[in-house]
C-alpha cells in the first residue's frame, strides 16, 4: 500500500529518506550513477530537484539492503520515470 512521506534527504540519484522511515528508500528499476563516477552529481542534483522537501507517494516494490524499493510519485507523477528519463 502506497504511502504519503515527507522527503527528508536525497543521498544519491536513486536514493533518498523520509521522515517516517528508518532506512531510505531507493527508486525501482533506477540505475543511477555511484557516487566518484562521472554523472553522480548531475543524477542527484536532478533527484533533488524532483522531491526535495515534497510529500511523495511510496510504492514499495521490495526490499535490498533493508531498505524499501519503491516507485514514488512526486506532484502525481512518476519519479522513477522522470529519473529513467533523464539518465539516458
Amino acid at each position: 500500500m502506497a504511502k504519503n512521506e515527507e522527503v527528508t534527504r536525497t543521498i544519491d540519484g536513486d536514493t533518498f529518506e523520509t521522515s517516517r522511515r528508518k532506512h531510505s528508500v531507493r527508486l525501482a528499476g533506477v540505475y543511477a550513477p555511484e557516487k566518484g563516477q562521472p554523472g553522480a552529481a548531475a543524477a542527484t542534483k536532478h533527484l533533488k530537484g524532483l522531491i526535495a522537501g515534497k510529500k511523495v507517494t511510496v510504492d514499495t516494490v521490495g526490499r535490498s539492503y533493508g531498505r524499501a524499493v519503491a516507485n514514488v510519485k512526486a506532484d502525481g507523477k512518476s519519479v522513477n520515470a522522470a529519473m529513467k528519463k533523464f539518465l539516458q
